[in-house]
């Protein structure tokens, strides 16, 4: 009996009983799976392997129907690039390129996935934005030391150097890695600002404008003055449009004023007037005083003072007159009430003599003085001729 398999068999050779087996088997009966064949579990039939001629060592596969794959490719039928891997073409897979920052890329192009260590490009053979590439290979890329506020926070490093330099910085800001103030601004609150100098002062001749640390303008122009350019000078004026400071028109001091001062007992008035000062100084003896010289570039005492510091000094003077004028009021008005004072005195004297006893009054030496009721003794009386009798019981007494 050929005893061949019923399904990988169709007949059998009865001279020397060799079945005449189907495609995917082999054997005397047909019973075993030909070379790159594998017995499918469950269905019990020979299935083709099916390997990759490329991927695959040999046309073998294990009873999975798993195929054995060469380096760099995988699959069941050795038809895949492996991780790591690109291109399956006729001869194998290529390993990726990437620099060893990346461990997969396209199986297709090859392009690296899933850069690290702040790397990217198609071989991640490129730093991301705000890294640089230190020259020591194993550091890979670092962070740029540069703020986006004040560059575009890229940076390099030129060839020659071991520190990044920033590639632009913003507007304002210089310096290697962007962090100091540009010409024409100041440093405020750690962000640089522009000078803020009202277009008086050039900047070729004072390159920074303003101060670094405050915004203070430096070297003013045009006659002006003040933190920010923003005064006119001592004896200059904004003119009409409010744009240009113009010298001082020279005009005379201020307006009359008057002064009155008075004491008591007393009507008396003393005016003092700025006018006669005004009428006595004509301009030409304010030219005396206080010469003016025609040309801006001459220093002149009246250019020193100015009408504010002028007028102050006239207000002095009227001031000082007027006091020693209240001054000299009071003076006669104390004497005046000294004298009254002394005439008004009850002086006495009292001169005793042997056979009487004399009385004399200041009021004597006045012709029209009252010295009645000075002594109010009923017993004494008033002669004639101005002296003082004086009476008691047992004496009488002349004076």
């Amino acid at each position: 009996l050929c005893n061949c398999s019923s399904v990988g068999s169709v007949e059998c050779n009865r001279t020397t009983g060799q079945c005449l087996c189907l495609l995917g088997y082999t054997g005397l009966h047909c019973h075993s799976c030909a070379r790159g064949f594998f017995l499918e579990q469950g269905s019990q039939r020979c299935q083709p392997c099916g390997c990759s001629p490329t991927g695959a060592t040999s046309d073998q596969c294990d009873h999975s129907g798993k195929c054995q794959c060469k380096v760099g490719v995988t699959d069941l039928k050795c038809d895949r690039c492996s991780e790591g891997y690109y291109r399956f073409n006729e001869t194998t897979c290529e390993p990726c390129q990437c620099n060893n920052h990346s461990q997969t890329c396209d199986s297709s192009t090859g392009t690296c996935l899933d850069c690290h260590e702040n790397t990217e490009g198609k071989h991640c053979e490129l730093c991301k934005e705000g890294f640089y590439r230190t020259t020591h290979p194993a550091h890979g890329c670092q962070h740029c030391p540069c703020s986006i506020v004040a560059s575009t926070g890229t940076c390099h490093i030129q060839h020659g150097e071991t520190v990044p330099r920033c590639d632009r910085c913003r507007p304002g800001y210089t310096g290697l890695n962007c962090n100091q103030c540009d010409k024409g601004y100041y440093n405020s609150d750690s962000i640089c600002v522009r000078c803020k100098c009202n277009g008086n002062v050039d900047p070729a001749l004072s390159p920074s404008v303003c101060r670094p640390d405050s915004g203070e303008c430096i070297g003013c122009l045009y006659h002006t003055t003040g933190f920010h350019c923003e005064l006119c000078e001592e004896g200059y004026s904004r003119d009409p449009v409010g744009t240009n400071c113009t010298r001082k028109e020279a005009t005379l001091g201020p307006e009359p004023t008057e002064f009155t001062t008075s004491a008591p007992n007393t009507t008396k008035a003393t005016s003092f007037s700025t006018a006669v000062l005004n009428s006595t100084l004509s301009p030409t003896t304010l030219q005396t005083v206080f010469p003016v010289s025609s040309s801006d570039n001459s220093t002149s005492a009246f250019t020193d003072v100015s009408w504010t510091q002028f007028n102050i000094i006239i207000l002095t003077v009227i001031i000082i007159v007027v006091v020693l004028l209240m001054g000299f009021v009071g003076a006669v008005y104390m004497y005046r009430e000294y004298q009254n004072r002394k005439l008004n005195a009850p002086f006495w004297t009292i001169e005793l003599k042997e056979d009487n006893i004399s009385f004399s009054s200041y009021h004597d030496s006045i012709p029209n003085a009252d010295v009645s009721g000075l002594l109010e003794d009923d017993g004494n009386e008033v002669a004639p001729n101005g002296q003082l009798t004086l009476t008691t019981p047992m004496h009488n007494y002349k004076a």
